[in-house]
């Protein structure tokens, strides 16, 4: 198969849903970050797409570094803001979710056959975004005198996107609108709480990560109102199946109204979800 040569010297298949696969694959964290960067870079010049094959992976996916520890979510310690340790306990949380991030995108890209094309070139952009926002927060870990892998982490994020593999329906209902969204909620209230301990770097970095996650939730809301329209099934009703059944965790409040308007959800999705927390 002909081969690109990316900016890490790796090779890489030279049709997009393959090499999404390759980068999926790909174990060292910050080699998956530039790849997928210039990823991104070499479809936007031209590449070709394979939307129609079913593809198979034969790697273990995803690709995982050695470190961090994954653990159950209550086993992830919670540390003082005040010491630079606890900073930095918040910001390699941050970092891992955006790695796992970047894997989301990239399994929706090779996962999901017979999608139209702007879906592929939407779930690229999330990954390159993604992958941006992993190398900000990394970079600054390591100001901070730290690593990505120095401190345990948990698994929630990916273990939705492994239920949901048999349906892009259930995916984009429960992955972007419902994992990826709680971000939307969660993120001022960290950047506020970085900025008044005085990290004004992490709090800019957590700006530019609101800003663009908005437009991640986005595209999630956009294909699954598609996905919606082509199975002639009702958005509201068929995310509280696909939340019950596939056991999504609650969204809890308070919600960023703004930033969830912003991100396409509906007026009479927001009712929804704020009666549920009544």
């Amino acid at each position: 198969m002909k081969t690109l040569s990316t900016a890490n010297d790796a090779s890489q298949p030279a049709e997009l849903r393959r090499a999404a696969l390759f980068w999926l694959a790909e174990r060292e964290a910050a080699r998956k970050a530039a790849g997928v960067r210039n990823l991104a870079e070499i479809w936007l010049s031209g590449m070709a797409l394979d939307s129609q094959s079913a593809l198979s992976a034969t790697q273990t996916l995803p690709g995982y570094p050695a470190k961090p520890e994954l653990v159950a979510p209550r086993f992830v310690k919670r540390r003082s803001m005040i010491t630079t340790e606890g900073r930095a306990v918040l910001i390699h949380a941050l970092v891992h979710i955006e790695f796992n991030a970047i894997n989301l995108a990239l399994d929706a890209i090779w996962r999901f056959a017979d999608m139209p094309h702007a879906f592929y070139a939407d779930w690229l952009q999330v990954a390159d975004e993604e992958a941006l926002h992993f190398s900000l927060l990394a970079e600054h870990l390591q100001s901070m005198g730290y690593a990505y892998g120095d401190f345990p982490a948990h698994n929630s994020l990916w273990e939705m996107v492994d239920k949901t593999r048999h349906d892009v329906l259930a995916r984009m209902a429960l992955v972007p609108r419902t994992m990826e969204a709680r971000g939307l909620d969660a993120v001022p209230a960290l950047r506020d709480k970085l900025a008044q301990a005085g990290d004004m770097k992490a709090a800019g970095i957590l700006d530019i990560i609101l800003r663009d996650e908005i437009g991640h939730v986005a595209i999630g809301n956009r294909w699954y109102g598609y996905l919606c329209e082509q199975r002639a099934c009702d958005p509201v009703s068929t995310y509280a199946r696909l939340a019950t059944e596939y056991a999504a965790p609650v969204p809890r409040g308070p919600f960023n109204l703004s930033a969830r308007r912003a991100a396409g959800f509906s007026d009479l999705e927001l009712a929804a979800l704020i009666e549920q927390n009544a």
